[in-house]
Parts: structure tokens; C-alpha cells; sequence
């Protein structure tokens, strides 16, 4: 039976969750590093621009959008509100936006409103979102009360301000070993095609696409990174739920296999004879020392070893689960099973892969 207290704090649990939710993806050490990155930002910006138009060290001319600019290129890269186009575009088009509005609007209310909607509406169309840009805009027309601001403000020092800035996250993320500008990386096909992996065909693009049309309510995160995100929560699922079949229970013992110092065409007979994908490669002493296929006889050598290729081994106790990506991503065919000695043990294939996740699904 439920206790009332239990369902209470769950309700207050989730209504505050809602103001406070919990931080994803980053730790405490990337947190400090974009701290750090901010920090170094606006300091090299203010030193720069006040060197540049002969302000000094002492007087940097900054304008304060910077700082929320700051936060999104240091802590958030990846935001499609972050990238080099969306923070410069969205913040010299908003400084030119308030201008407008505040040569044309006298009444500073209604210009300063004007002037964040007009702005947000610029930016959209210009596909240069940037929620700092409100504040660029905002701030020109709060600034204007003393007489109608130039256009040269959009590019002095918004502009100058916001290239600087871009140019320092850039290259504080390359050392930082992040990618920005952001891109989604797309894995390469082991053959050479456009298909991605089998593991990776769903969620598509386009079901991705769909799904945050009918959510309804606008996403900071680019539809590319959200598909890396849901394919990887899938295989953690899937992971998880077979986590306790290990692969001693699904190899095959009985494995057909060939010495090192065999010749290369009786490795190519018996995967004829056979019917078989691969074979391991053992030395005299029954240890495995590789594998080959039909691919590798193709490669130039007398014996098994000079054409063998590096196996993917992987121990009895070892959790099948782990073998959902290797073997399904294109890179190896089978898992052969060893000892703490490297002796041959079994062989899992695709196959018996196959089998054990659909009779256990």
C-alpha cells in the first residue's frame, strides 16, 4: 500500500524540479573550464578592444550582453544558440534592429518593447538566434535617451566586441579538446557507403525531426545531436537489459580454427569446406594470435600469419551485452572467447549474438 508521505513529497519532489531542475551532461571539471573560459574571454575581449580604439588597459569598452554571450559560448557549445554565426549575427542585427526603432519610436517604453520582439523576430529569420541579442537590443534603446545612437554602435562595439569573443572560445575549445564550432560527428560506413551502421538506422533523421515538431515547444539542442543522444540511450538500454547473459552462455565451444604456421591455402580451403565467415588463428601452444577471413586472403603472404588480422577477444564471464556494439557496428564479424591465458576457448558470432538478444528480448 502507497504511504500518503511518500505520494506528498513526490508531488512537491516534482512541482520544485520544475523551477530547480537537475544539471545533465557536464562535470564538475568542464563546469570549471567554462568558468575558466569565460573568465579569459571577457578579459582578453576588454584588453583587446581597449588597446585597439585607445581606451587603454584601464578602460576595456565592453557592453554587457557580453557576459550572457560568455555563458553560452563557454558552458553550453554545443547550443545551436552558441555557434559563430547565431552569436555575432544575433547580436550586431539586434544592435541594428534597437537603432531603428530607437530613431523612430520617441516613447522609450514602447521602443524598448519594440525593439527586443523586433529583434527576436530578425533574428529568426536570419537563423542567428541568440537570447543576448534581446539584451543588445534593450540596451541600445535604454542607451538613446540621450539623443537618437548611431549605427556605428552596432559595429562599435557590439561587432568588434563579439568577434573578439567568438575568436577566444574558438580557441579556447580547440585546447580544451571540444568541438566548436559544433559539429555533429557522423559515423564513417565500414564499407564505404552512406548507409550508417544497422545499430544507428533508428531513430532516422526525419523521426527525430517529427517527434520535436509534435513536442511543440522549442529545444535548445540541434536534432543531430539529440538522434547521437537517443541511439546511445538505446544501446544503454539494450545493454542493460541483457546485462547478465555472459558469453560463455551463448558461445560456441566446438571451433574450427587454424595454426599460424599453416599455408595460406589450406586456410582458404577450409573456410570453403566449411562455409565459415572467419577463423581463429592459434599458435603452437593453442593461444590465439588472430583471426582471418575472406578479406585477408586476399592480402599477399605464404602462411596464416602474414595475412591474420588483430581478433576481438573477450572472456567467458564477459557480459554479451558488451558485445551489442562491436558486432553490430561493422567492425568485426565475431568475438572469440579466451582464457586468462589467451587459450582458445569459443567463438561468438553475429549470429549467436543475433539468437541470444531475439529469444531473450
Amino acid at each position: 500500500m502507497n504511504d500518503p508521505k511518500n505520494d506528498v513529497r513526490l508531488i512537491w519532489s516534482r512541482y520544485y524540479s520544475a523551477f530547480i531542475p537537475a544539471p545533465a551532461g557536464p562535470g564538475f571539471l568542464d563546469r570549471l573550464k567554462a568558468a575558466s573560459g569565460a573568465i579569459g574571454g571577457i578579459a582578453i575581449t576588454g584588453l583587446l578592444c581597449g588597446l585597439m580604439l585607445g581606451n587603454g588597459i584601464a578602460h576595456p569598452l565592453l557592453v554587457a550582453p557580453m557576459g550572457a554571450s560568455a555563458v553560452l559560448l563557454f558552458a553550453v557549445p554545443a547550443s545551436p544558440l552558441a555557434q559563430p554565426w547565431s552569436v555575432f549575427g544575433g547580436n550586431v542585427v539586434s544592435a541594428l534592429t534597437g537603432i531603428t526603432i530607437a530613431k523612430l519610436i520617441p516613447d522609450p517604453t514602447i521602443a524598448a518593447a519594440l525593439a527586443v520582439g523586433c529583434a527576436i523576430g530578425v533574428m529568426s529569420l536570419m537563423r542567428c538566434l541568440h537570447p543576448p541579442g534581446g539584451a543588445v537590443a534593450l540596451s541600445t534603446v535604454l542607451g538613446a535617451t540621450h539623443g537618437a545612437p548611431s549605427y556605428m554602435f552596432a559595429f562599435v562595439p557590439v561587432a568588434v566586441n563579439t568577434a573578439l569573443l567568438v575568436a577566444v572560445a574558438i580557441i579556447f575549445h580547440r585546447l580544451a579538446g571540444h568541438s566548436y564550432p559544433h559539429v555533429v560527428p557522423k559515423a564513417a560506413s565500414t564499407h564505404g557507403t552512406s548507409d550508417p551502421a544497422p545499430i544507428l538506422r533508428t531513430p532516422s533523421e526525419q523521426d527525430v525531426e517529427e517527434a520535436l515538431h509534435a513536442y511543440g515547444d522549442t529545444l535548445d539542442v540541434d536534432a543531430a545531436d539529440l538522434q547521437v543522444v537517443l541511439h546511445d540511450a538505446e544501446m544503454r538500454a539494450a545493454e542493460r537489459a541483457h546485462g547478465r547473459l555472459t558469453c560463455g552462455e551463448i558461445m560456441s565451444r566446438d571451433v574450427i580454427s587454424v595454426r599460424e604456421s599453416e599455408p595460406v591455402a589450406d586456410a582458404r580451403q577450409l573456410l570453403h569446406e566449411r562455409r565459415l565467415l572467419s577463423l581463429p588463428v592459434l599458435d603452437n601452444a593453442g593461444r590465439v594470435r588472430g583471426r582471418i577471413g575472406p578479406l585477408d586472403l586476399a592480402r599477399e603472404g605464404e602462411t596464416v600469419r602474414d595475412i591474420a588480422a588483430e581478433p576481438y577477444v573477450v572472456h567467458a564471464d564477459t557480459p554479451v551485452a558488451a558485445l551489442l556494439r562491436p558486432l553490430t557496428g561493422g567492425g568485426w564479424r565475431e568475438a572469440i572467447v579466451v582464457d586468462e591465458d589467451r587459450m582458445l576457448r569459443g567463438l561468438i558470432t553475429q549470429t549467436d549474438l543475433l539468437a541470444a538478444v531475439a529469444l531473450r528480448a
